[in-house]
């Protein structure tokens, strides 16, 4: 049986639009750093980078190399973990310049996905697609644990908002977020969707 995220991981990737307290469990990405304006038209360089690999071990099955353990799936979605250079946070004021912003984008592979073939991945992918990004990729295991998260429905630009919303709800439970740093879930795709019709998960850690 074809393994649904939307389904059978529900929690971690369809939060309601309202906060909410969770535990992220240890979760496997091919991932990727940069800087700078996201609107950019570099920023999709990055993300098609991410897909390639992503697809690649996907059909790996077709291509002869499936790993042990392989099971059927949907791709998951793409991920970015942002945060803001330090000489920016030396002048935080509430107001984020995007010129300022530092991210790491990923995307989640399942759980047979070793290190190991994750590299042979790489390699493979570096011949049949080359790309210079390719080399700035890594292979990284995240254990996020406690967070608070919420969807967050409409324009990026408007995330401060729901933002808002989730430290409140995180001071009532007697916790605090870690720091400036946070994770967006793409659900919707900019290219062909409304700004007032995304849907992003918006999520941070709390201690």
């Amino acid at each position: 049986m074809k393994h649904e995220w939307k389904v059978a991981e529900k929690n971690l990737y369809l939060p309601k639009s309202k906060p909410e307290q969770i535990t992220v469990p240890q979760l496997n990405y091919f991932s990727i750093k940069g800087k700078e304006n996201p609107n950019d038209e570099f920023f999709a360089e990055y993300i098609g980078v991410l897909y390639s690999l992503s697809y690649a071990v996907k059909m790996s099955p077709k291509q002869g190399n499936a790993p042990e353990g392989y099971f059927d799936y949907s791709l998951y979605p793409l991920e970015g973990v942002w945060d803001i250079d330090e000489k920016a946070k030396l002048s935080f004021n509430g107001t984020i310049n995007k010129n300022d912003l530092i991210f790491n984008l990923m995307i989640r592979q399942p759980d047979f996905v070793t290190p190991q073939f994750a590299l042979e991945i790489i390699e493979k992918t570096k011949k049949k697609k080359p790309h210079k990004l390719l080399y700035e990729v890594c292979f990284e295991t995240i254990n996020e644990g406690k967070c608070v998260q919420m969807m967050h429905l409409g324009s990026y630009d408007n995330e401060t908002e729901s933002f808002r919303i989730m430290e409140e709800f995180a001071e009532q439970l007697g916790l605090k977020r870690k720091s400036l740093t946070h994770r967006e879930i793409y659900l919707s795709d900019a290219r062909k969707t409304l700004p007032e019709k995304l849907k992003t998960v918006l999520r941070f850690q709390v201690e």
